[in-house]
Order: C-alpha cells, then structure tokens, then sequence
C-alpha cells in the first residue's frame, strides 16, 4: 500500500513542483538575478540548496545531463547571485507562481494551508541519508508562506524520490543515457526530446540503445522487449519502494488527504498549458500498474 501512495502522491506533487521551471514567473525570477537563459536558470534554481558546488556534482546529482550542458550554466551563475540570493527569488517567484494559477482565495484558503502544513510533515520525516538533493533542501528553513511552504515541502518530497531513482538506475547498471532511452522506449516521454534538452549526441543515444538491444531490452524497432519491460516496471517498483517512508510516517488518511487536496492542484497545472510536451520527467498518472 506505501508503495502505491508513494506513486499516487508523486503524480500529485510533480506537476506542481514543476512551476519552478516552466511558470513565467519564475523565468522573469531568473532573469532579473542576471542568469543568461533557461538552462542557467534551471541549473541556479534547482542546485541552490547545495551550494556553490561545482559542476561535477551537480552533474552526478541531476544524472541525466551532459556534463557540458551543466558546464555551461555552473559556476557562471554563481557569478550574478549567491545561491542564498537565488533561493530567496525562488520562493517568491513560485508565491507568485501559484498566487497566480490557482488563484489568491485558494493559495489563501485553509485547506492550501493544511496541504502545505502536510507536505512540510512528511518532507521532514523523509530519510535522506546517501539522497544528497533531497537532504539539502530539507535543511532549508521552514517557510511563513504557506506557498513556499507547500512548493519546497514538495520540492524535498521529490527530490528524494529523485535520489531513490538514480541509485536504483545505478544498481540496474543504467547509466544516464540508457535510461532515458528505456523511458522513450516504454513511451513515458519523447527520446528526441529527452536527448537535446539534456544535450546528448545522437552517436551517445544510438549507442546506448545498442547496449540494451545487445542486453534483449530493446526490439529493432527500438520499443522495449518482454524482458526490457520487466526492467523498467523493476526500476519503477523499487524507486516506489524507497519513496514510501514520508508516507508510512505521514499516515494512509493523511496521506491520502494530502493526494486529495493536491489532486486539484495538480490538475490545473496540467491544463495549464505550462507543461512542455514530451512530458520530460515521464508522468505516467493513471496508465502505471501501481497509480490510481
């Protein structure tokens, strides 16, 4: 049942976390920090919590970057403004962010209070040793605003899921691209779009797809065998296992009202027309054996 709940609620949270990189607001954020485009925003926003670390790290951290993509943006940016500067424009950028789409009675009401107060509970009981993102933005100060509070809540929530996944990869012998080919392959998102944005070469992408057709994971047709769509469902199954501890701490009714109270929030990001398509992070709500 954890396992599920955690697959439920990152459903949930993941479309609103994603407003730090597609919301106007934000963008504008970024820009008046002085970063020079999206990706040195991206990068600048999301690795601020670890602080003024070198690109190596961020690159191992994000994973399925190109070590030149993240080497164009970091250090530069830590240049233009210190990683506390970038995460206070953050929190206000994703106050107006949300003020803005869901609307001030909402982001004001007792309810978006009561999920961010959620959010933060389970956030905080989330278990970070050897999950280095998910343990930086932990550390963060409790936020006042109930919408920095329930962004970041989420924010942590999912970059531990995020770690969980990597490790999972890495125990799989998955390197970053060949994961990304698996996700294309099992059409949770679009390859040609996952290899640009995350700046791999074509030669990089073929060749991985050819280790996993050497492996019998990939058919000619580069669609996923009987055995490669046992891998991923593996990948999938064991990245929700070790997302479930937030949620047994949280409780399954109060995890279950945080889903609930999510779910509308969740859905206006998703109808709003924010989100790119090819769907990068490879939302599967509804289609996964283990979703709702």
């Amino acid at each position: 049942m954890a396992d599920a709940m955690a697959r439920v609620l990152w459903e949930r949270y993941e479309p609103v976390h994603d407003l730090v990189y597609f919301a106007p607001e934000v963008h504008r954020a970024a820009d008046a920090l002085g970063m020079r485009g999206f990706w040195m925003g991206y990068f600048a926003l999301r690795a601020a919590p670890l602080g003024a670390v070198p690109p190596s790290v961020v690159t191992s951290c994000f994973y399925v970057f190109h070590s030149s993509r993240v080497a164009r943006a970091l250090p530069d940016a830590w240049t233009y403004a210190t990683p506390a500067e970038v995460l206070a424009a953050r929190q206000d950028a994703l106050d107006a962010a949300m003020t803005g789409l869901f609307g001030p009675d909402t982001v004001g009401s007792a309810e978006f209070a009561e999920a961010a107060d959620l959010a933060w509970e389970a956030a905080a009981a989330a278990d970070t040793a050897g999950r280095v993102l998910a343990g930086a933005n932990q550390a963060l100060e409790r936020p006042d605003r109930p919408t920095a509070r329930l962004w970041q809540g989420l924010t942590t929530l999912r970059e531990h899921r995020g770690d969980a996944h990597v490790a999972v990869l890495v125990s799989q012998g998955l390197g970053p691209v060949e994961a990304m080919v698996l996700k294309a392959a099992a059409g949770e998102s679009d390859g040609a779009f996952l290899r640009e944005t995350r700046k791999w070469e074509q030669a990089d992408w073929d060749a991985a797809g050819a280790r996993l057709s050497e492996q019998g994971l990939l058919e000619e047709d580069g669609s996923l065998t009987p055995a490669g769509a046992s891998v991923r469902a593996e990948v999938e199954a064991l990245t929700d296992a070790a997302a479930e501890r937030p949620w047994t701490a949280l409780g399954t009714d109060r995890t279950t009202r945080l889903a609930d109270l999510l779910d509308p929030l969740a859905h206006m990001v998703e109808t709003s027309g924010l989100l790119p398509p090819g769907n990068p992070v490879g939302l599967t709500r509804g289609t996964h054996p283990a979703g709702h």
